[in-house]
């Protein structure tokens, strides 16, 4: 019923129980995961790949997270486009600006990220996209980059949204989608809680972060996908629909999105190569 469409399942935090991890989202109604290669070094995003080989529910991502943009040189960039090529992989990401940590300049931060999105385009596949800054400075950038580096050619996703309307409707105008994760839950995001409401019904999906960002109730502990129904009931408080409803509503948008083919019956290895765009270069 569920898909959690941003989740970090390689995060050394799941490394002692990663299976019971998954037979609890499973359980859960989560009915697929996709599950994200960047954040973590240079090894993530083969590790996530491999872990999407080993279970058709899950679907990976690959990119270079802001923080380690400062970090990518040739031979990542040689290794990203091999990665991209790889059929569990369903979109670029997770990629963007991060002006609050500040762990790579923000020159190279937005370099990358524009190396990503023209990759992006060039591949024909959706992306991820991590924004976070103390004022509007990095939103406005990183929109900047999309219209010139990709614009209405490419789709992507603006995970765990915590900016304003006024940029969510830009980015809607853009041809985004917008996702919430847990953070929608909080007792003080009233005014996020606010932005969900307005966002499109055929825009919105629903994401763990996982293992960030617990939803309420859970809040302290390693979050883990078998939460992402928490967050689905909040935004199906927001429009006043039922849990199923958001479920069922949420779960095709990220599936159209990441091109991904119908419910999987089975686990196993899936080669399905339907996240690419009709006609797309596999290069």
């Amino acid at each position: 019923m569920w898909l959690d469409s941003h989740c970090h399942l390689t995060a050394d935090r799941f490394d002692e129980d990663r299976d019971a991890v998954l037979e609890r989202a499973f359980a859960a109604g989560v009915e697929a995961l996709i599950s994200i290669g960047s954040g973590y070094g240079a090894t993530g995003n083969a590790e996530a790949i491999a872990l999407a080989e080993r279970d058709s529910r899950i679907h990976a991502t690959v990119g270079v997270h802001p923080h380690d943009a400062a970090a990518h040189d040739d031979a990542g960039r040689l290794a990203l486009r091999a990665a991209l090529d790889h059929p569990r992989v369903v979109a670029v990401g997770e990629c963007g600006l991060d002006y609050h940590y500040m762990n790579s300049p923000q020159e190279i931060q937005r370099a990358v990220f524009a190396e990503q999105v023209a990759l992006a385009r060039e591949m024909a596949l959706p992306v991820s996209i991590h924004v976070r800054s103390d004022d509007e400075s990095a939103y406005d950038d990183l929109l900047a980059i999309w219209i010139a580096e990709g614009g209405r050619a490419l789709e992507g996703v603006l995970h765990c949204y915590t900016g304003s309307l006024a940029f969510a409707r830009r980015a809607l105008d853009e041809g985004f989608s917008v996702s919430f994760s847990g953070i929608v839950t909080f007792k003080k995001s009233t005014a996020l809680r606010e932005v969900a409401r307005a966002i499109p019904l055929d825009r919105l999906l629903v994401e763990t972060d996982a293992p960030f960002l617990a939803p309420e109730g859970q809040r302290g502990r390693r979050n883990e996908p078998a939460w992402v129904p928490l967050v689905g009931a909040a935004l199906a408080d927001l429009h006043g629909l039922s849990a199923e409803a958001i479920a069922r509503t949420t779960t095709q948008n990220a599936r159209r999105l990441f091109r991904l083919p119908g419910r999987e019956r089975d686990a196993g290895t899936d080669t399905d190569t339907s996240n690419r765009l009709p006609g797309a270069p596999r290069t």
